[in-house]
């Protein structure tokens, strides 16, 4: 059976602040849109791989890489005020009005996740597939817990951020709770083009290991990523 017309996307665009031209960051001699591109490209799944962006050097990287660079993401859809769902919408429907033929899924393949493997991806896009979800992301286990050691301000004091209807003394009995990660997300495009909010839908979820799921949003976080990637290189002198 042919597999389904699936785009894989990465949305780069050229301002950030937290890291400034964050998507050509260099880290382990590549940039981050290099890292995304390689491993989408890797994906069995994924049809075609895409970058949306506003910036022509982003879009020349790109596709030094290998991506595909159809067409330019318009400024206003590139501002950091801009919802991603936007751009998302506005790749699906210009792909279809220059092949004329709409994609069946979209996996969004975030350059600030640089750790993620394949499998990461894959299993994403497969958690999706096999049950009724409109939307799968991408989630680690949290290590904070709102109802055992997270806490509110009340009249200037600290209180438990949701009280439990029992006494909790240890983190283990509280609800566990995820932390939606940057490494993947997949969904049906159809979807994603009807959508004002993609958590309304029918939401699933697949796990990743926290080593894997590095998100740079900060200098920190890249300084934490360089440490993983080169433990992860020490540990696999192939990678």
């Amino acid at each position: 059976m042919d597999r389904p017309y699936t785009i894989g996307l990465i949305c780069a665009r050229g301002g950030s602040k937290g890291v400034p031209r964050k998507n050509l960051r260099t880290l382990g001699g590549k940039p981050l849109i290099g890292w995304a591109i390689e491993v989408a490209k890797k994906c069995p799944s994924i049809t075609r791989v895409v970058v949306s962006t506003e910036d022509r050097e982003i879009a020349e990287v790109a596709k030094s890489f290998g991506a595909e660079v159809p067409f330019f993401r318009p400024d206003e859809l590139a501002q950091d005020s801009s919802s991603e769902l936007l751009a998302w919408q506005h790749c699906l429907r210009t792909l279809e009005e220059q092949d004329g033929k709409a994609p069946e899924f979209l996996v969004s393949v975030p350059a600030t996740s640089p750790l993620r493997d394949v499998e990461d991806v894959e299993n994403c896009f497969a958690q999706l597939r096999k049950t009724a979800a409109d939307f799968c992301l991408t989630v680690t286990e949290a290590h904070r817990n709102p109802y055992f050691n997270m806490v509110k301000f009340v009249d200037g004091w600290a209180k438990i951020a949701v009280t439990p209807d029992t006494p909790m003394v240890r983190r283990q009995d509280a609800p566990p709770l995820f932390d939606i990660t940057t490494v993947a997300y997949a969904a049906r495009a159809r979807y994603v083009l009807e959508s004002t909010k993609l958590l309304d839908g029918k939401v699933s979820a697949a796990i990743v290991p926290d080593e894997r799921a590095v998100d740079i949003d900060t200098e920190l976080d890249f300084a934490f990523a360089e440490f993983l990637l080169a433990r992860k290189q020490k540990m696999n002198p192939q990678l």
